[in-house]
């Protein structure tokens, strides 16, 4: 049996989920919901998922990891953890876009699927979001990007087509565009490793994996830092 471990932390929510290779069957998952423990419970969630699911980290065949964009702390201890575990067992590694991960998330559980296209928005704080726009079937009809809320934001796809909205951003488009019938809202969807390994299994299939040695995850935009000044 060969076995992909994915490690979702690009969000508050940290997640992690086991999956068959050979069938894509979901063995295990499990998460934690609470803000800023990516650093102390991952590994702890980790073991976890395997003790439950009566396998060891020497099962595994390769590790996926959310990509971004996302929290940049928690991605980096996401990148951090999977390059250790694929360094240490000598397994390749994958990376899965946050925000295509999102959207197979809501259009696999959405009736009538084809009937939408889906734009998660994951907040990027005050009136920005990072999003991209897909079509049921995982297609990217939009790239991922930084995109400042107006009413104006989405209005081409808009006036074509019906939307669903959804991630940590999308309350916040809401008051925006409530009077479009196109636009619809998706409340509570956070980023799941359980999506993360789904889509993990097509790129393991076509053997796309990433260098263990240089990986970084896709931030989407520079992270800018300040020196505290002196007293």
């Amino acid at each position: 049996m060969e076995l992909i471990l994915s490690l979702e932390t690009s969000s508050p929510i940290c997640s992690v989920a086991l999956h068959d290779t050979e069938n894509g069957r979901l063995l295990g998952q499990s998460e934690l919901r609470l803000e800023k423990s990516h650093s102390t419970h991952l590994t702890v969630l980790i073991e976890q998922l395997l003790a439950n699911t009566g396998r060891t980290l020497r099962d595994l065949t390769a590790v996926a990891v959310s990509d971004g964009p996302g929290s940049y702390t928690g991605l980096r201890i996401g990148a951090a953890a999977a390059k250790g575990l694929c360094f240490a067992l000598d397994i390749p590694l994958i990376a899965v876009g946050t925000l295509p991960a999102l959207a197979r998330q809501v259009a696999t559980r959405t009736p009538r699927a084809e009937a939408y296209h889906y734009a998660p928005m994951l907040d990027a704080r005050r009136q920005e979001v990072y999003t991209a726009l897909y079509r049921a079937d995982g297609h990217e009809l939009a790239a991922p990007a930084p995109l400042i809320l107006t009413p104006e934001a989405w209005a081409e796809q808009l006036a074509h087509h019906a939307v669903l909205f959804f991630g940590s951003g999308a309350a916040k488009f809401q008051p925006l565009v409530s009077a479009n019938p196109n636009a619809a809202f998706l409340a509570d969807v956070q980023p799941s490793a359980v999506s993360v390994g789904e889509l993990a299994l097509g790129a393991y299939q076509r053997q796309e994996f990433q260098d263990v040695a240089y990986y970084e995850p896709f931030y989407l935009k520079e992270v800018y830092t300040t020196t505290p000044r002196s007293a």
